[in-house]
């Protein structure tokens, strides 16, 4: 069974996630769980020693950086992670440009970070990505940045939206590369088919469900009124 811990990390408040089952693999510090890290936003040493303590006390070794999107409050981790634990980052190359320019990006929020690695692992190359026992399928879904994808775990019905999808709202499509007319398609088109029982994990704020969503959130429902 997939495990999921969340972390609220940066002054933005942006949702960290650590996936992992409990598939054991050998290694040289002993048998550890194979764990990926979603939307890494760990900004300073003390959340680096938090996410790092959380590894070491529930025997995972992180094996890869996946990004939703390639905002900078979703990816000021991931410098950390590869320094420590020599592992790749994945995101799509459409958001690459994101990267390059994130701190530009930062300083219109107040804030200073560090230049951001390069992709290793292009998700717009793949329609998923493994660690354990777990596979994430990679959903496209533009308009809160080109090249944002969703992550959705079949077996657990579980989705990762990024910045694409809040609970009773989207993301914002007001910053460079944003298109609302390409967000709401990939909601409707992309997300809403998954399912009403689908857990809806975001890269902001609480979870909910595409359920939920669909029935209450007011962007959702007056594109549904309109078909």
């Amino acid at each position: 069974m997939m495990k999921i811990a969340r972390f609220t990390f940066n002054p933005i408040a942006e949702n960290t996630y650590v996936v992992w089952d409990e598939t054991d693999t050998p290694g040289p510090a002993g048998t550890l769980h194979e764990a990926a890290v979603i939307d890494a936003g760990n900004s300073s040493p003390a959340e680096n020693r938090i996410l790092d303590a959380f590894f070491a006390e529930n025997g995972l070794r992180p094996v890869v950086a996946v990004n939703t999107h390639g905002h900078f409050d979703h990816a000021m981790g991931v410098g950390h992670l590869k320094q420590t634990y020599d592992i790749p980052f994945a995101a799509s190359s459409a958001d690459a440009f994101l990267l390059e320019n994130a701190a530009t990006s930062a300083g219109l929020f107040g804030m200073q970070v560090a230049e951001l690695p390069p992709i290793d692992i292009d998700l717009a190359d793949r329609d998923s990505i493994s660690f354990g026992g777990i596979t994430l399928q990679i959903i496209p879904t533009p308009g809160h940045t080109p090249g944002h994808v969703c992550l959705f775990e079949p077996v657990s019905r579980v989705l990762f939206t990024g910045d694409t999808l809040f609970a009773d709202t989207i993301g914002r499509t007001d910053l460079p590369g944003g298109d609302y007319s390409w967000i709401m398609r990939s909601i409707i088109e992309q997300i809403l088919p998954l399912g009403g029982d689908v857990q809806v994990f975001p890269g902001h704020g609480r979870d909910t469900t595409i359920g939920h969503e669909a029935a209450n959130n007011p962007f959702i429902t007056e594109v549904l009124d309109q078909q």
